[in-house]
């Protein structure tokens, strides 16, 4: 189901039509009164037939303005409201070539109708329906010539040139008002675009997230249970410890995920590489800190523990690593983060890329997008002949969130 226009774009429409609906009306005002200082003047009854022609030509123009809604080119409504505008229109130009005095005010209701159909075609029908009006306008006073015989005489009336002008600027002002209509549109359309994406981007923060904390945290839990089912036997009370730090890590993975979900979590980056150099040691690697001084910018801090997080589970889903090394530096212009480690079984290390880039899932691809929207990059390099990986972030200090 589309979405509702906005209340400001209803409200541009309503002024769009009521400028329109002004514009005819004065027009059609004109040209009433200046059939009725002839009909005054002549007392001529085609000429009274003429004006209540016209006023029903005025309300099928002022009614056909609605249509306009569409925009340019937007096509034509039902073919019985079209031939509605132009009957009446047709019959006040045909009757105007009986009334002498009338000739060029008897063409303008014709000119009206065809600049309104015009603006629903395609350009090159909407230039041929103007054209065809301004011939209908300019054959109008020579037909009224012929037929009643008595010579056009252009400003015979007070009002000619008001007429001549207002109908001149007719077509222009119905092509800007539809021109400034569409732009507001398009404006709007791509308003709610711009709303729909900010979504779809929130939820895919989330996602990632989400993935993050249960895919840290499960890989956690399913190390020390298997620790802990190992030693139940050779030692239960270290077995029990075990449990014990599962249940707990269980606990938070639990906590971490209500609060993501009230979007409320913050990561904790000296935290995060505590419980990095844990974990890796429970695991049997021998895991190094070397840390300068953290970066003082929250966005940075919580970019760069989402990469030891996702560091961490592949190092122990994808690797066999023995020696892990997290480095982190910090200079006036960036903030640079190395986690290297020997795991890498030897046929994963002389195929073109890392395993961990190779295996299903989109932790490092997650990470890219996090670290460029605040400016950072991530490097992930293999050195095939010692089995290394290395992966490295850097992000600028004072990091900010681009669009």
């Amino acid at each position: 189901m589309p979405a509702e226009p906005a209340r400001s774009v209803q409200t541009t429409w309503l002024y769009t039509l009521g400028s329109i609906v002004f514009f005819f009306g004065f027009l059609d005002l004109v040209v009433v009164l200046s059939m009725l200082e002839t009909y005054v003047r002549t007392d001529d009854v085609v000429t009274a037939v003429l004006v209540v022609l016209l006023l029903i030509a005025s309300a099928m123009q002022l009614r056909y303005c609605w249509f306009l809604r569409v925009g340019r080119g937007g096509g034509l409504p039902n073919p019985w409201w079209t031939a509605s505008l132009v009957a009446p229109a047709l019959a006040v130009w045909v009757v105007g070539l009986f009334s002498s005095g009338n000739e060029l005010a008897a063409a303008v209701p014709l000119w009206a109708a065809a600049s309104l159909v015009a603006c629903l075609l395609p350009k090159p029908q909407r230039r041929l329906v103007l054209l065809a009006g301004l011939v209908t306008v300019i054959a109008h006073p020579m037909l009224a010539t012929v037929v009643t015989g008595v010579p056009f005489s252009f400003g015979r009336n007070s009002d000619t040139w008001m007429i001549v002008i207002f109908a001149a600027m007719l077509p222009v002002m119905l092509l800007t008002s539809m021109w400034w209509w569409e732009v507001v549109v398009q404006l709007d359309r791509h308003r709610r675009t711009a709303a729909e994406l900010a979504v779809t981007q929130e939820r895919l923060r989330f996602a990632s997230d989400l993935h993050d904390i249960q895919g840290h945290h499960l890989q956690v839990i399913s190390l020390k249970s298997e620790l802990a089912e190992r030693m139940l036997e050779i030692d239960p009370a270290a077995a029990r410890e075990l449990v014990h730090e599962t249940r707990l890590i269980a606990k938070q993975a639990l906590e971490e995920t209500r609060s993501l979900v009230a979007g409320y979590r913050h990561v904790a980056f000296d935290d995060e590489l505590e419980n990095a150099r844990e974990v890796l040691t429970a695991s049997g690697a021998e895991c190094t800190l070397r840390l300068g001084p953290l970066p003082a910018d929250a966005l940075a801090q919580s970019a760069l523990a989402s990469v030891v997080r996702e560091a961490t589970t592949n190092i122990l889903r994808h690797s066999e690593a023995t020696t892990v090394t997290i480095e982190l530096t910090t200079t006036a212009e960036r903030t640079e983060l190395a986690i290297a480690n020997d795991g890498v079984p030897v046929a994963d290390a002389s195929a073109p890329g890392p395993a961990a880039l190779r295996a299903p899932g989109s932790g490092l691809a997650g990470l890219r997008e996090r670290l460029a929207a605040v400016g950072g990059t991530l490097e992930t390099s293999t050195d095939a002949s010692r089995a290394r990986f290395e992966l490295r972030a850097t992000v600028p200090v004072g990091a900010r969130v681009t669009a």
